[in-house]
C-alpha cells in the first residue's frame, strides 16, 4: 500500500520540487500540498494522511504549530519537520510534540525519502547533529537547575548581576542591602560553587546556563 502524504513549504518552487521527487517514487501518493501552516493543517485534518512532511518555517502557522495541532488532537498522521536550521530549544519542543522525523534541508533528497518510509514503518528519525545539540541544551538546563537549587534566590540574583557587570556597591544599591552583606553572599557563592572571584564564576553561570 503507498504511503499517503501531504506536503507544506511556503515557497512554490521548493514545494514543487517535493511534490516532483515523491511522485517519481512509486510507493507514494501525494493528496495534497500546501503554502502555510492553516492550510497544512486543514489538509491533514480533511486527507487524514499517513505523514505530514513540512517546513518548519511558514506562515498563518509554523511547522512547530502544526505538529502541536496533530499532536494535541490526537490525529494519526506522522510528521516530518524540514528545516535549514533549528535551534536546541526548537528541537526539544518538537520532540516534546511527537514528532517523527527531523531532516535538514541540506540533506540529499534520497535521506528525504527514505526517512519518509522509514517513519510509515513507525520508526522516528531524527537528524544527529540537531538531537546532539537539544540534548547538551537539556542537560545544560539541568545542570543550571540543581545549582539555583543550591543558591538562596537572593544568591542566585547576586550571581546574575556579577555576571552582567555590576561591581558589589551597584549591586548593594540595587537590592537595598549593605556592600558586606553582598560580600558575605559572594563569599558563601564561591564556597558553594567551587569557584574563585567574579570571572569564574560569570563564566561558570554563562556555561550552565543559569542567566
Amino acid at each position: 500500500m503507498n504511503t499517503r502524504l501531504v506536503l507544506a513549504d511556503d515557497h512554490r518552487i521548493i514545494l514543487e520540487g517535493l511534490e516532483q521527487l515523491f511522485r517519481r517514487e512509486k510507493d507514494f501518493e501525494v493528496l495534497a500540498t500546501a503554502t502555510n501552516g492553516e492550510a497544512a493543517l486543514a489538509a491533514v485534518i480533511r486527507h487524514k494522511p499517513d505523514v505530514l512532511v513540512l517546513d518548519i518555517r511558514m506562515p498563518q502557522g509554523d511547522g512547530l504549530w502544526v505538529l502541536k495541532q496533530v499532536y494535541t488532537q490526537k490525529l494519526p498522521t506522522r510528521v516530518v519537520l524540514l528545516t535549514a536550521t533549528l535551534d536546541a530549544d526548537e528541537v526539544l519542543d518538537a520532540m516534546h510534540s511527537g514528532v517523527s522525523g527531523l531532516v535538514l534541508k541540506e540533506a540529499a533528497a534520497v535521506n528525504l525519502v527514505d526517512t519518509v518510509r522509514r517513519v510509515h514503518r513507525g520508526e522516528r528519525v531524527l537528524e544527529p547533529t540537531l538531537v546532539s545539540r537539544a540534548l547538551d541544551r537539556l542537560a545544560q538546563r539541568e545542570e543550571a537547575k540543581k545549582i539555583v537549587e543550591v543558591l538562596s534566590p537572593r544568591e542566585t540574583e547576586i550571581v546574575k548581576m556579577v555576571a552582567a557587570g555590576l561591581r558589589n556597591k551597584e549591586i548593594a544599591y540595587k537590592l537595598s542591602i549593605g556592600e558586606g552583606t553582598v560580600k558575605t553572599h559572594l563569599h558563601t557563592i564561591y564556597e558553594k560553587l567551587g569557584v574563585h572571584g567574579r570571572v569564574e564564576l560569570t563564566m561558570y553561570a554563562l556555561e550552565r546556563g543559569i542567566l
